[in-house]
């Protein structure tokens, strides 16, 4: 193919050239933020060392929407976000946070690898390129007040959202009281009781540690969230063709292997969490 001739030809004895910077508001331990360490590596390797590219986890660099408006205004290079914060900017990628859309992740992978790359096409004018969609996982209920079994138990619980739409009106049709908050002020915010509870995949629940400060978990499983990994437009045009060749296989080959990681990271978080105590 094209991108391998031009990755052969071009990297024989690169030096290191172009640093770049890749924030994002997951734990170090989260799964994609271990593919984002993932991608870091192969693009090194596949551009022998010409590219190189510095990985700011745990909000570091500041909020998704910090993240995101770096990108389009070219004080950040890349960044790993959520398509319903990334739907602030493009409305219709967070098609994808609806409820109950997809019949399971293979579902879910089908569609985003083809309508949802297509769609991020739309991003470019915008300042922000597509790679690919990593995987967050798919988004479960906490609560400290009392088990969630029926929606109407759902009622008066002040649950922290996304700052999305979808997500705000998801919460207030089943009669809970939704509040937007970045995700590096939940953990506080739940200690302090602002929130009453939170939802999001298992891996956050364990790595931030949310079980601490949570007494109830209910297996929702009501959203499929996807992780897109987006480069600035400002960066991407500043690289060479060869480089920018590295980059896309790189993100498809980080994409391949953390989804095949993600089952088994995911049991294994399950059950510390459920060990932790949280019913």
């Amino acid at each position: 193919s094209l991108i391998a001739v031009l990755l052969l030809s071009s990297f024989a004895f690169a030096a290191p050239k172009y640093v770049l910077k890749l924030g994002h508001v997951a734990d170090p331990a989260k799964p994609y933020a271990i593919a984002g360490e993932k991608f870091a590596e192969l693009v090194k390797e596949k551009t022998n060392g010409e590219v190189e590219i510095q990985v700011f986890p745990s909000s570091q660099l500041g909020n998704q929407r910090d993240l995101i408006e770096g990108l389009i205004f070219g004080t950040l290079d890349l960044t790993l976000t959520s398509t319903a914060v990334l739907g602030n900017f493009l409305p219709k990628i967070a098609i994808f946070d609806l409820p109950f859309l997809f019949r399971d992740v293979k579902h879910a992978y089908k569609a985003l690898d083809s309508i949802g790359m297509e769609i991020g096409k739309e991003l470019e004018p915008k300042g922000i390129k597509l790679l690919a969609f990593f995987e967050n996982g798919v988004r479960h209920l906490t609560n400290n007040v009392r088990p969630v079994r029926v929606p109407e138990d759902m009622k008066g619980l002040k649950i922290r959202v996304m700052e999305q739409k979808i997500y705000i009106e998801m919460m207030k049709a089943l009669g809970a009281n939704p509040t937007p908050m970045a995700f590096g002020e939940l953990f506080t915010a739940l200690q302090q009781g602002t929130v009453d509870g939170q939802e999001n995949p298992v891996s956050h629940i364990w790595t931030k540690r949310f079980f601490e400060v949570q007494k109830y978990i209910s297996l929702t499983g009501h959203v499929y969230a996807a992780e897109p990994l987006i480069i600035s437009m400002i960066t991407w045009n500043k690289l060479p063709v060869n480089a920018q060749a590295a980059i896309i296989l790189s993100a498809a080959e980080a994409k391949s292997w953390h989804r095949a990681q993600c089952v088994a990271s995911d049991n294994d978080m399950w059950k510390k969490v459920i060990d932790s105590g949280l019913t």
